[in-house]
């Protein structure tokens, strides 16, 4: 039975937390605060005028981009020079904030919305029980473990410096971790010892994204839930080259393939001008055409706080859930 696509687009809204606020936004940027630091960066999008110029020329550091290229570039830090890497935290999950020359800061807030909805995916699962399945993921447990039986076996591919490998993991389950870059992983790791959860079930594989699920395929390993969130181009560690356009049809099909009979989610994210949340829904409707279900689709936004505040749309989704 095909899975009922959503008639209409949802925009998950990001707001400030403890560790993370949109502050202000216009004339091509945004200002934000992470932890202690206010940080200027480039934002097309906003067409607007800032509400408070002044606290842009205070910031403790801003992005410069290169010529047409935002997403390449330097910064520049305020009197007291540059800032190392410093601690953050969403919920149960700590992290290194790191001033990339990528103009992000080693992780996206606005995917605390995705993080909010696994959370609670991952642990009405575990209460349930309903990852009966028998997850099988064709390798060793970490540390050499037993796997354990009752707990969801999620897999997140491209995973980056790992904050939602450790949400889900702090939420009950266990957890494949797979991206090309190795310092990524390392990041991960690190990250996952200052949670305080790197004694939890999380394999940590430093590996092409295609390669590794198409070996999963092949050993029938099964999850009950799959993360995607590629970049728009990007090489392996071997020098695979990724094109999102060429290589996602075939790589979310692959990850269809992977689901458990009892599986809960397939959730993917994307950052391309050229895309949109409807076309993600469409091809996640064709890779999962005989599964039932839903899928909802639509985009991520970051929002500033207080009663007319604006948000920014940054990235789309398009999620299969059962």
């Amino acid at each position: 039975m095909a899975p009922k696509l959503s008639p209409t687009p949802e925009t998950l809204v990001t707001r400030g937390w403890s560790d993370y606020a949109l502050l202000d936004s216009g004339d091509g940027k945004k200002l934000e605060r992470y932890g202690g630091h206010t940080v200027v960066r480039p934002e097309p999008q906003c067409f607007w005028s800032p509400r408070d110029p002044a606290a842009f020329d205070a910031a403790n550091a801003v992005f410069d981009p290169q010529q047409e290229e935002e997403d390449s570039g330097r910064w520049r830090f305020d009197q007291h020079g540059p800032i190392d890497a410093f601690p953050l935290k969403w919920r149960d999950v700590r992290f290194a904030g790191r001033f990339t020359p990528f103009r992000h800061l080693a992780f996206f807030p606005e995917q605390a919305a995705n993080w909010e909805w696994l959370d609670q995916r991952i642990r009405t699962l575990t209460a349930s029980g309903s990852a009966k399945g028998d997850g099988q993921t064709g390798s060793s447990s970490p540390k050499g473990d037993s796997p354990t039986s009752n707990a969801p076996k999620i897999l997140n591919l491209f995973g980056y410096t790992g904050v939602a490998s450790l949400a889900a993991a702090a939420a009950g389950a266990e957890v494949t971790h797979v991206d090309a870059s190795k310092k990524s992983v390392t990041y991960a790791r690190e990250n996952a010892e200052l949670s305080g959860l790197a004694d939890r079930p999380i394999r940590w594989i430093v590996e092409d994204a295609r390669k590794y699920v198409a070996r999963e395929v092949r050993r029938g390993s099964k999850y009950h839930g799959i993360i995607l969130d590629p970049p728009k181009y990007g090489r392996g560690p071997t020098g695979e080259v990724w094109r999102l356009f060429e290589d996602m049809p075939g790589l979310l099909k692959d990850c269809a393939a992977l689901l458990d009979d009892d599986a809960d989610f397939l959730l993917l994210n994307a950052y391309a001008a050229r895309i949109s949340g409807l076309s993600l829904a469409h091809m996640m409707a064709e890779a999962t055409h005989d599964r039932g279900g839903r899928i909802d689709w639509g985009e991520l936004a970051l929002s500033e706080d207080g009663a007319d505040a604006r948000a920014i749309g940054l990235s789309f989704f398009a999620r299969w859930s059962r």
